[in-house]
């Protein structure tokens, strides 16, 4: 029922791709009820000044629609009372935005730690200056913020956090525990939240791309195109053939430097410090090769919209084709030594299980979902060039638990040699960028894309004004879904096990707080 009456609303004509729909507050309910019977998959939800929007994904058809409500007396009914996931993205819109969610389960402040300078930053009546403002002096928000109470007798709990002994970005993790035994976990984010959505408005497109290769530094690529994609779906010019070719290797490239460190540090967290070094030099192999073939280590600012910046040639080829020899000579061995090592199996081996169907429930994507079951991958179920073209190989397992993370790790470096051989032959050849439109559109146009970055599926919103700026833009990376499963996938393991999940986790703090 929801499927055809979503089918037959009139699409907003101001967005381009993927249908675009407006509801009123009952077909919202049915949208709460249909993602808690696992119809519909929620992969985003975002705040506008007068209204929300969220994306659904139909797992059956492949269907995908943006949905828009609008915020009557700037009040919408809660999906998180019908659907877990969207807990944490209405929290930050209420911090955001100032809407109430009618029914919202938890009411406490997500990204707002009572620091800023002003209370609801992006709302119509911005700025509200902020009562902590004008007293600094005030107790810290983390003595304040009321963690999720636990009984129990024998209870003791353990802070982590928000400043940590490694160099990470800030986070708190309240640890309850019975003896060495977990039996809650509750994050604390929004440490690092540095108003990116209120710095894209009125941005320049150039300018504007800049900022979105720079919300997570390990996934500037994957960023960097999403951003790219939904402009030019917006204004409706494609880049290049060979542009896209270039995109896709350096997404590869991307893929494999952050796999090769989290197999690495994994295994750390294991106490082998062996396979950490081993896996550490091929990552700086990785790295060194991508700052020879395209001039920076991460790749920055090389994905633009209209193509890249940066092409290659025989010789820086042959750099990426030698490193795919080197780790195709080396990495075997060092699986092996994971494989066949007894002590690290013994760590890894049925720790921090995340079952299939929280998962499922949670759309988690990349290593996290595909290692318990959910086979979503946005280069298979939304493919696009050159995916179309030439295919990728997603692994899946069911185990759910570390062993199963690395595992899919492992795969995924396996197949992205694999791809990045046969694309380097396919590689056509021509431009590898086109200017930007200069005629502006006459009203604001949107669009909305989606693709897969190494942790998972990257989502760009943007609206473009008639004066060729960003009037709006929304960027969801996929720890908005993995980090609350993380506190579900601990429960019961012991505490000395913590690192050990959330790095098999590896969810970015960036990512989540923008």
């Amino acid at each position: 029922m929801l499927t055809a009456l979503l089918a037959n609303l009139s699409p907003l004509v101001s967005h381009r791709g993927w249908p675009s729909v407006a509801v009123d507050v009952d077909t919202w309910r049915e949208i709460g009820t249909a993602l808690r019977e696992g119809r519909f998959e929620l992969l985003a939800e975002w705040g506008e000044t007068a209204a929300v929007r969220c994306v659904l994904y139909q797992p059956s058809s492949g269907a995908i629609y943006l949905v828009t409500l609008a915020a009557e007396a700037g009040a919408v009914p809660s999906l998180a009372q019908f659907h877990a996931p969207a807990l944490r993205l209405e929290r930050a819109i209420s911090d955001l935005f100032a809407l109430r969610f009618i029914g919202l389960p938890d009411q406490r402040p997500w990204l707002d730690h009572g620091r800023w300078p002003m209370r609801h930053p992006l709302a119509a009546e911005y700025p509200m200056p902020s009562p902590a403002a004008a007293d600094r002096a005030t107790p810290s928000p983390e003595v304040n913020y009321p963690f999720l109470p636990t009984r129990g007798s024998g209870l003791h709990q353990i802070p982590v956090g928000p400043v940590h002994a490694g160099i990470i970005e800030p986070g708190h993790f309240r640890i309850t525990a019975s003896g060495e035994t977990v039996v809650r976990l509750e994050a604390r984010l929004g440490y690092v939240h540095r108003g990116v959505e209120q710095l894209l408005i009125g941005r320049s497109i150039e300018n504007a791309a800049r900022i979105a290769a720079r919300v997570s530094g390990d996934s500037t690529v994957a960023y960097s195109l999403a951003f790219a994609r939904a402009v030019e779906r917006a204004l409706q010019f494609d880049p290049p053939p060979r542009a896209r070719w270039l995109r896709a290797i350096m997404g590869e490239l991307e893929r494999l430097a952050n796999h090769l460190g989290d197999i690495g540090a994994i295994c750390n967290d294991a106490s082998f410090a062996l396979l950490h070094a081993e896996c550490a030099i091929l990552r700086e192999a990785t790295l060194r090769a991508c700052a020879q073939a395209f001039g920076h280590r991460l790749m920055m600012d090389r994905v633009i919209p209209g193509g890249v910046t940066t092409d290659l040639n025989g010789s820086t080829i042959e750099v990426i084709q030698a490193l795919t020899q080197r780790l195709r000579s080396q990495f075997p061995e060092l699986i092996e030594l994971y494989e066949n090592t007894a002590s690290l199996q013994d760590r890894t081996v049925g720790a921090g299980v995340l079952t299939p169907a929280l998962a499922a429930q949670f759309a988690a994507g990349g290593y996290i979902g595909r290692a318990s079951g959910r086979a979503f991958d946005a280069r298979l179920a939304l493919p696009y060039a050159p995916y179309d073209e030439l295919p990728i190989v997603a692994p899946v397992r069911r185990e759910g638990d570390v062993n199963a993370r690395v595992w899919i790790r492992i795969l995924e470096v396996q197949e992205s040699l694999r791809w990045l051989e046969a694309a380097l032959d396919a590689l056509p050849r021509g431009l590898i960028q086109v200017s930007l439109p200069t005629t502006a559109p006459s009203t604001a146009l949107e669009a909305t894309t989606m693709v897969e970055g190494f942790r998972g599926d990257v989502l760009a919103h943007v609206r473009i004004g008639p004066a060729l700026v960003i009037e709006r833009c929304h960027l969801r990376d996929p720890s908005w879904f993995q980090w609350p499963l993380l506190e579900a996938a601990i429960y019961g393991n012991i505490v000395a096990d913590f690192p050990l999940c959330n790095k098999s986790f590896n969810c970015s703090y960036a990512g989540q707080d923008m």
